[in-house]
């Protein structure tokens, strides 16, 4: 059998989907830990249990109940040609950044993934895409990663279960460091946490603009405690 039938069948896509999900990608996931890292600090997080309970709870009440659906929205409008609504999402998701750490990670994360997708090949020779996403004024990182999701025909469930995922092991690896816990406990709680994203994808998909909601105020806690944290391995 050729390799052209099982790549137009959705291979592709799904390769595309892996990269854009993968540790590998340049854009500085890694030196972020979102505020797990003042919890370690302050003690709210000891211990496996702890890490397992922080970002569960990050997990299902603040990314898919915001940011999930959000970036579901972004590939929706994307795809059909709607880039004033981009838009408006974009500036509705910087808004919602509690503090200046959060709110520079993910203007730094957009940054270097608009900058690298404008000069892949992958996604820059597409027609019309790369202009449409450095016409972005100030994107945040769901903006520029749903452009490449979309530009790329990934599924939108598939694109939102490995968003979240990615966001998943990037905590647990920040857990892994600072707490710190072992190679097995941190597959371990990917291995639970892998299991709840499935229907955290079903509610994102579904749930109405009216009722997004980001309140986590632990979070905005943590990630503020953090900017004034004397010793730290990560930047937010």
């Amino acid at each position: 059998m050729s390799a052209g039938p099982l790549l137009n069948g959705g291979l592709l896509p799904l390769l595309r989907l892996l990269q854009l999900s993968s540790p590998a990608l340049p854009v500085g996931a890694y030196t972020y830990s979102q505020g797990l890292e003042w919890a370690v600090e302050s003690g709210v997080v000891s211990k496996e249990a702890d890490a397992a309970a922080w970002i569960g709870d990050l997990l299902e009440w603040s990314l898919a109940r915001f940011e999930a659906p959000l970036l579901a929205c972004q590939i929706g409008a994307w795809a059909r040609g709607d880039d004033a609504e981009v838009v408006r999402l974009n500036d509705d998701f910087l808004a919602s950044r509690e503090s200046a750490e959060l709110r520079a990670e993910t203007v730094q994360m957009g940054w270097s993934l608009v900058r690298l997708l404008a000069e892949l090949d992958a996604f820059a020779t597409l027609p019309g895409w790369r202009e449409r996403l450095l016409a972005i004024d100030t994107p945040a990182f769901p903006t520029a990663w749903s452009a490449a999701a979309a530009a790329w025909q990934v599924p939108a469930a598939q694109a939102l279960a490995a968003y979240l995922w990615a966001w998943a092991e990037n905590q647990v690896m920040a857990a892994v460091k600072c707490v710190p816990l072992g190679q097995s406990a941190g597959q371990r709680l990917l291995a639970a946490l892998g299991e709840r994203i499935v229907p955290l994808v079903e509610v994102a998909l579904c749930l109405p603009e009216a009722r997004w909601s980001n309140y986590t105020p632990g979070l905005a806690i943590a990630s503020s405690r953090h900017e004034t944290q004397y010793t730290r391995l990560f930047r937010s």
